[in-house]
């Protein structure tokens, strides 16, 4: 069995061969692996925790790489510099002010609605600071686009990318928060 499914006909692509062994290649030179069935659904929210460290952005790229999917995320803008933010963009990145985020829900929710095909990959802590709350942006993102979240771990002691099921928010954060936390008990970050 291979380490990388295939992706399946309706998620957004990108990328060709070569890019796809680039990807597997560093992720199996880390001995990483991906767990899971990738939902063949055309628009959702991966929501990617714990976020713990820097890591995990590269160890998401090489992942994103090894399967040909295109995947959108939301960063802070400072990473979108003269320098960087070319990258950033190329990567799949979308800046937001993280000090005033009004409109950043309708924004994303907007994305998502003009784009046929598209993934959108969101950290619920929006910080890399150990143990911080998840916000309920995701949240309100996936009921505004009315699309289902993917809840995605990144756990650093097996080396494991792990993808649960499908998760449709029931607009009631407080009831389905508990639910999607559960599912990352047993999951470590790098700086756990």
């Amino acid at each position: 069995m291979s380490p990388f499914p295939q992706l399946p006909p309706n998620l957004p692509r990108r990328g060709n061969a070569l890019t796809r062994w680039f990807g597997r290649s560093l992720l199996a030179a880390a001995g990483w692996r991906i767990e899971g069935e990738i939902p063949d659904r055309p628009k959702m929210i991966a929501i990617v925790a714990p976020h713990t460290s820097n890591w995990d952005f590269f160890v998401g790229i090489a992942a994103v790489f090894a399967l040909g999917l295109r995947v959108r995320f939301l960063g802070k803008h400072t990473l979108f510099n003269p320098w960087l933010g070319w990258l950033m963009r190329w990567l799949g990145g979308v800046p937001v002010v993280r000090d005033t985020p009004q409109g950043a829900v309708a924004d994303a929710a907007a994305m998502i609605a003009r784009e046929p095909r598209v993934l959108l990959g969101l950290a619920p802590a929006g910080t890399r600071t150990r143990g911080a709350p998840w916000r309920s942006g995701f949240y309100q993102i996936a009921l505004a686009a009315s699309v289902p979240l993917l809840p995605v771990a990144f756990d650093f002691p097996r080396r494991a990318i792990r993808l649960f099921p499908l998760f449709s928010p029931g607009g009631d954060y407080a009831a389905d928060l508990p639910r999607l936390q559960a599912l990352y008990a047993d999951v470590r970050g790098r700086n756990f």
